[in-house]
C-alpha cells in the first residue's frame, strides 16, 4: 500500500481522529543519541561492499525466465531480486536523477547488494508538486513532493513524454545495468488523466483505480503508454526496453483490483455528485458502464429462470438492470446472486490482464516476465484476486508493518507478534509452481523497532524460498539538495539503521546463506470457499482460511497448490513460545507477546534481532552483552567462508533512529514534529562476543561512518569463550571485523 493507495483510508480516519495532535508530546531521541548521516556522495568502493553478489552487466546471460516455480538465468542458475523501489517523494530526492547522481547511485546500490530496482512512478508528470499534509489523526506529516515522472506536464493530455526526463531514464537504466542491477518497470501506477486524453470524467477519477479494468478509453490509453515506453530505444544501450534482458519484470497495474472496490464499498457511484467524498468511488458514468457489463455477462452465463430469480431478489422490473450488491448486502445475498457477481468481477479482471499481456507480447514483443498486479490489501482475502493474477509469470504481494495511513496502536515491535507478522500476510499469496516476489514492503518510520525488518524478512523469505524482495522506497539524493535527515515514512536511503542492514540481508537472501525450508506445506481451495471468503469478516485476516495454522510460515515453506479444486489444509504445527524453522537455522521466541527475539544461525550469516538483553541467548558464533533493550545485530562473512573461519566480516549494530528535534504525539504512535537534520542513532552500547573462531591470534573491529569510511579501530580481547569487542564508541551502525590467524 503505497501513498496513493492509502488516500481513501486517510480521509475517513482524519474525520474521526482529527484532534489527536493537540496533546502533549515527548522527544523522540534520548540524550545519549548521536548524529549519524548516511553520505552516499562520499562513499567509494571499500571492503564493506557486497557488490560481489552481483554479476554485471545485468542481462549478459540473456532473459531471466520462470521454471519449476522459480526464476532462472539461461545457464540454469537460480535468480533472485534483492531490490528497492525508486520513487522521489522527498525534497532533494528524485526517481530519475540527473546523470551525475545517476552514476553515483547506481554504483552505490550495487555496493549495498541491490541487484534489482522497481521503477514505480514513471507515469507521473514531469513537474514537482509540493505536498504538506496532515496525517490521519491530524498529526503533521513530512513535507514531500509528488515524484517527477516522464509525462510532459505542459500539454493538456498525458500522451507525450518529456524528452529530457526520458533521456535521464535511459542513462540511469544504462548505469544500473552496467552495475549488474536489473529493472522492474511498472506501467500503471500514478497516471492522472487530463481532458485531452479523451477519458470520461478525467477531472474526477484521479489515478483511476478499478476504472482501468473496464473503461475502454482508459484501456486504450494504457496500451499507448506501454507502447511509448517499452517500444522506446534507449540510446545508451541501443535496445528497446521491450527487448532488453536487463528488464526482468513488467507490471501491468499497481495495487489495483475490481474485487477490492467491491468488497470495500467503492462501487457507490456517488463521485462527482452531491455526496461528500469519503473514500474511493466510481462516478455515475463508470458505475453505469460496469453495471451494463455485468448484465451483459449475466445474459450469457445465466438461464432465463436464473435471471428472473436475480431480478426478483434485487427488486427490479422484469426488464430492469440488476445492480451490483453492496457489502452490507453480502450476508443476505443468495449464492446465485453473490457468487455470480464475484465470478463476473474475477472474469473481468482476468480478461483485462489476458488482453494486456497479449498486447505486450504480440504487439510490442515484450520479453520480460509479466506481473498482473499485487495482492496488497491483507484485510480482504487474496485468493479471489489470485484467480486472475496466477495466469501470469510471477505472483506478487505487498505488505507494510503498521502503514501510517492506517491509524491505531502503532509503533509496536513485530518481533513481539510472530503470529501476526508480515510473513503471515505475505505467505498467503505464494502458489506452488509460480515464482513469488514482494515488490513493496517496509516497516515505516518512525516505528522505533524498524531495524528489525530487513534481517527478519531476508531470513524468512529465504526459508519460504521466495524469488524477490523490493523495499519501498529508495530516494536518490540530488547534489546540493540533500537534507541529512530521514525524509519521510518510507525512504530507506537516509535511514541509518535500515540502510546498514541492506548488505546483511542481501547476503542472506542472494547468496543463500539461509536455507530454504525442508518441507513444503500445501493447501487448496474450492470455488465455493473462494466465493465465501469475500463474505468473511475482517477478523478472518490475513489467511481467511479457518483451520490454517498461524505459525506455519515460520516453520515450513507454505504454498497454495490449486484454486477451485478439492480443498485441503496442511497439518498443524507447534506455535509455542519459541517457533523453530524446520531447518533449525531460525527461531522466533516471545514471552506472552513481550521480549520477542528472532535468532538466525547459519554458517555464513548470524543474527540476534529484537529484545536481545532480555534473552540470554546467542548463535553458534555471536553473543551480546548490551545496554539497549532492543537491537538488530547481524554478523556476516564477507569472504564467503563460514563465520568461524572467516577473515573478514560485516557486523551491523542497529537500534533506533530519529531526526534532530523530532517529537512523539501523546500516544507515541506518530510524530507531532518531524524534526530536522542531522539524523540521529541510538548507539548499540556494550560488548559483542565472537565465539568458537578457528585459530585467531588477533581480532579487530573498524567502526564505519555513514560513507563506510573508518572511524576508529578497536582491538578485541581474548576471553574464555572467544573474543570480546566493545561497541558503541564511536557511535555507528556497522563494523568491519578482521580476524588474523
Amino acid at each position: 500500500m503505497s501513498r496513493l493507495a492509502g488516500t481513501g483510508i486517510a480521509i475517513s480516519l482524519a474525520a474521526l481522529c482529527g484532534t489527536a495532535n493537540a496533546q502533549p508530546t515527548t522527544p523522540a531521541a534520548g540524550p545519549d543519541w548521536a548524529p549519524f548521516v548516511v553520505d552516499h556522495f562520499a562513499r567509494t568502493d571499500s571492503s564493506a561492499d557486497v557488490r560481489f553478489l552481483l554479476d554485471g552487466p545485468a542481462g549478459k546471460y540473456g532473459h531471466v525466465r520462470p521454471r519449476d516455480g522459480h526464476l532462472y538465468l539461461p545457464d540454469g542458475r537460480r535468480f533472485r531480486c534483492w531490490g528497492v523501489n525508486l520513487t522521489g517523494w522527498t525534497p532533494g530526492g528524485a526517481e530519475i536523477p540527473p546523470n551525475r547522481e545517476a552514476k553515483i547511485f547506481a554504483a552505490q546500490l550495487a555496493r549495498l547488494g541491490v541487484n534489482c530496482v522497481r521503477f514505480h512512478f514513471l507515469d507521473m508528470p514531469d513537474q514537482s508538486r509540493l505536498r504538506e499534509e496532515k496525517g490521519p489523526t491530524g498529526d503533521p506529516e513530512p513535507v514531500t513532493h509528488a515524484p517527477v515522472g516522464l509525462i510532459d506536464s505542459r500539454r493538456d493530455d498525458t500522451a507525450h513524454f518529456n524528452p529530457e526526463q526520458l533521456d535521464r531514464l535511459d542513462y540511469f537504466f544504462a548505469q544500473l545495468k552496467a552495475n549488474g542491477i536489473y529493472a522492474n518497470i511498472n506501467l500503471n501506477v500514478g497516471h492522472t488523466w487530463k481532458p485531452g486524453d479523451g477519458v470520461p470524467d478525467a477531472e474526477l477519477i484521479g489515478v483511476a483505480k478499478a476504472y482501468t479494468y473496464f473503461g475502454p478509453e482508459l484501456i486504450a490509453r494504457q496500451k499507448d503508454y506501454a507502447r511509448q515506453l517499452l517500444g522506446h530505444v534507449n540510446r545508451y544501450t541501443g535496445l528497446r526496453y521491450a527487448d532488453d534482458p536487463a528488464v526482468v519484470i513488467v507490471e501491468i497495474l499497481n495495487e489495483n483490483s475490481l474485487l477490492e472496490f467491491w468488497m470495500r464499498n467503492w462501487f457507490r457511484g456517488e463521485l462527482g455528485g452531491s455526496e461528500p467524498r469519503r473514500q474511493l468511488d466510481l462516478t455515475p458514468h463508470y458505475l453505469a458502464l460496469l453495471t451494463r457489463e455485468y448484465n451483459d455477462w449475466l445474459g450469457t452465463h445465466r438461464s432465463v429462470s436464473e435471471l428472473a430469480a436475480l431480478r426478483k431478489e434485487a427488486g427490479v422490473a422484469a426488464d430492469g438492470a440488476i445492480p451490483l450488491t453492496r457489502p452490507q448486502q453480502f450476508d443476505a445475498a443468495s449464492k446465485l446472486r453473490f457468487y455470480g457477481e464475484a465470478q463476473f468481477l474475477m472474469d473481468r479482471e482476468a480478461a483485462f490482464f489476458r488482453d494486456m499481456e497479449a498486447f505486450l507480447r504480440d504487439d510490442l514483443g515484450v520479453k520480460a516476465n509479466v506481473v498482473a498486479t499485487a495482492d496488497h490489501s491483507y484485510f480482504i482475502p487474496g485468493q479471489p484476486l489470485l484467480t486472475s493474477t496466477a495466469q501470469h509469470d510471477i505472483i506478487d504481494a505487498h505488505v507494510y508493518w503498521q502503514h501510517p495511513a492506517i491509524y491505531g496502536a502503532r509503533n509496536t515491535p513485530m518481533v513481539n507478534a510472530p503470529l501476526d507478522s508480515i510473513l503471515q500476510k505475505l505467505s498467503r499469496t505464494a502458489m506452488a509452481g509460480k515464482p513469488f516476489t514482494v515488490s513493496e514492503v517496509n516497516e515505516p518510520f518512525p516505528n522505533e523497532y524498524d531495524a528489525e525488518l530487513i534481517p527478519v524478512l531476508a531470513a524468512y523469505a529465504s526459508l519460504q524460498d521466495w524469488d524477490g524482495i523490493f523495499f519501498y522506497t529508495f530516494e536518490a539524493q540530488l547534489e546540493g539538495e540533500r537534507k541529512g535527515l530521514i525524509g519521510d515514512h518510507f525512504d530507506i536511503a537516509q535511514h541509518p539503521a535500515k540502510l546498514a542492514q541492506l548488505p546483511a540481508g542481501a547476503m542472506m537472501f542472494l547468496r543463500g546463506d539461509v536455507a530454504a525450508a525442508r518441507q513444503v506445506a500445501l493447501r487448496s481451495y474450492s470455488a465455493e470457499q473462494i466465493y465465501e471468503q469475500m463474505r468473511m469478516p475482517i477478523s478472518a485476516m490475513p489467511s481467511f482460511t479457518p483451520g490454517y495454522p498461524d505459525a506455519l510460515p515460520l516453520v515450513h515453506n507454505t504454498r497454495i497448490k490449486c484454486l477451485k479444486c478439492v480443498p485441503s489444509l496442511p497439518k498443524p504445527v507447534e506455535g509455542r513460545s519459541e517457533i523453530f524453522a524446520d531447518t533449525g537455522e531460525l527461531a522466533w521466541r516471545t514471552r506472552d507477546g513481550r521480549d520477542g527475539l528472532v535468532r538466525i544461525d547459519t554458517p555464513r550469516s548470524q543474527a540476534l534481532v529484537g529484545f536481545v538483553k532480555a534473552n540470554a541467548v546467542g548463535t553458534r558464533n555471536l553473543a551480546a552483552d548490551i545496554a539497549n533493550d532492543f537491537a538488530a545485530l547481524t554478523l556476516s562473512s564477507l569472504d564467503g567462508k563460514p563465520v568461524d573461519r572467516s577473515d573478514l566480516m560485516l557486523l551491523t549494530t542497529s537500534a533506533r533512529a530519529a531526526n534532530t528535534g523530532s517529537e512523539w504525539n501523546a500516544r507515541r504512535s506518530v510524530y507531532s514534529r518531524w524534526g530536522e537534520a542531522p539524523s540521529l542513532i541510538e548507539p548499540v552500547r556494550g560488548w559483542i562476543q565472537l565465539r568458537d573462531l578457528k585459530g585467531p591470534v588477533e581480532v579487530t573491529a573498524t567502526a564505519l561512518d555513514g560513507a563506510a569510511r573508518p572511524l576508529a579501530t578497536i582491538k578485541g580481547r581474548l576471553i574464555e569463550t572467544g573474543w570480546e569487542l566493545p561497541i558503541g564508541n564511536p557511535a555507528t551502525t556497522s563494523y568491519l571485523i578482521r580476524v588474523h590467524r
